[in-house]
C-alpha cells in the first residue's frame, strides 16, 4: 500500500459569515508526515474537515480554492467518496460509538472502503497488530475503554478503510504523557508502513518530532512553514509553541530577581 500526495491551494472556508480559513495552501508529499500547528481557533480542524469533505456536517462550507489527491480533485466529492479515494480522518475527541462494541466500531470504519473481504480482513489484522488491546477488548463496549484506548480505537477505525492518507486531529489531546508518546510511536509506525499523514496537534514538541515538514496556522492563515527541524529551532516557534523562553530574557529575569529579591512574606504565602 502506497501513500498519497495531497495539495491544498488557496483554500477559503468558514461557517456562515465567519471566515475560518483564508487562502491556505499546504502540501503533503507521498509517504510524508506533515504537521499543522496553531492555537485554539486557528482553523486547524476546519482545514481537515475541508479536506475530508465533512465541513458541511459542522455547518461550514468551502468557498474557494482546491484540494487534490495525486492530482485528482477531492473538492466536490461527498465524504464517502473521499474515503473511497483513500483519505480517512480521525476526529478530535475520538468520537467512538460508545454503545457499540470495539469490534463493531472497527467494522464501521470499513464501510466506505473499496475492495474485497480479504482486504478488510487484512486491515483488521493490521489494526490488531498495531493495537493488541483492541483484539482483547473486541466484545467490550467502546465507551468503557480508557481515554488512551479510545484514541487507539479511533485510529484503528480510520485504518480499517486502508487509507493512503490519514488525517489526525489532536490525537494526543487529554492523554497522559506516556500514552501520548505511545500514540506518537504508532503514528511513526503507520507512516513507516507507507501511509501519508497530515497531523493537527497542539503538542508541538511531539508533532515536530514526528513530522518532516510543518505549517503554523494563525487566525486562518499560514504564517510559517518549512522543514520541521527548522521550525523546531525557530525562536518564535520555541517561544510560542514549545514553551522555551529566550536565553537572554531568562538571564535578564535572573538578574532582576537577584537585584530585587522577593519579600519573605510573599515566599511564605506560596
Amino acid at each position: 500500500m502506497g501513500g498519497a500526495a495531497l495539495a491544498v491551494r488557496d483554500l477559503v472556508a468558514g461557517y456562515g459569515p465567519v471566515s475560518a480559513l483564508r487562502d491556505v495552501s499546504i502540501d503533503v508529499p507521498d509517504g510524508a508526515v506533515v504537521t499543522v500547528l496553531g492555537g485554539n481557533g486557528a482553523g486547524k480542524s476546519t482545514l481537515l474537515r475541508a479536506i475530508s469533505r465533512t465541513l458541511s456536517f459542522h455547518g461550514g462550507a468551502m468557498t474557494g480554492g482546491s484540494v487534490t489527491l495525486d492530482g485528482r480533485p477531492l473538492d466536490g466529492r461527498g465524504a464517502d467518496r473521499v474515503v473511497a479515494a483513500g483519505v480517512s480522518q480521525v476526529p478530535e475527541g475520538r468520537q467512538v460509538f460508545a454503545r457499540m462494541t470495539v469490534e463493531d466500531n472497527l467494522r464501521a470504519g470499513a464501510l466506505g472502503a473499496r475492495g474485497p473481504r480479504t482486504a478488510k480482513a487484512a486491515a483488521l489484522r493490521r489494526v490488531h497488530e498495531l493495537f493488541p488491546v483492541l483484539a482483547e477488548r473486541a466484545r467490550q463496549q467502546a465507551g468503557l475503554l480508557s481515554g488512551g484506548e479510545q484514541q487507539m480505537l479511533a485510529v484503528g477505525r480510520a485504518l480499517m478503510a486502508s487509507p493512503r492518507l490519514l488525517l489526525l486531529d489532536e490525537p494526543s489531546l487529554g492523554l497522559a504523557p506516556l500514552m501520548a508518546a505511545r500514540i506518537g510511536d504508532t503514528i511513526r509506525e503507520i507512516n513507516g508502513q507507507g501511509t501519508s499523514v497530515l497531523l493537527v496537534e497542539q503538542n508541538a514538541a511531539l508533532a515536530l518530532r514526528l513530522a518532516t515538514h510543518a505549517y503554523v496556522l494563525e487566525v486562518g492563515e499560514v504564517t510559517l512553514s518549512g522543514p520541521a527541524a527548522e521550525l523546531a529551532a525557530s525562536d518564535e516557534v520555541r517561544r510560542r509553541y514549545l514553551g522555551v523562553v529566550d536565553e537572554t530574557a531568562a538571564d535578564d529575569a535572573s538578574r532582576a530577581t537577584a537585584a530585587h529579591p522577593v519579600l519573605s512574606r510573599w515566599e511564605d504565602s506560596r
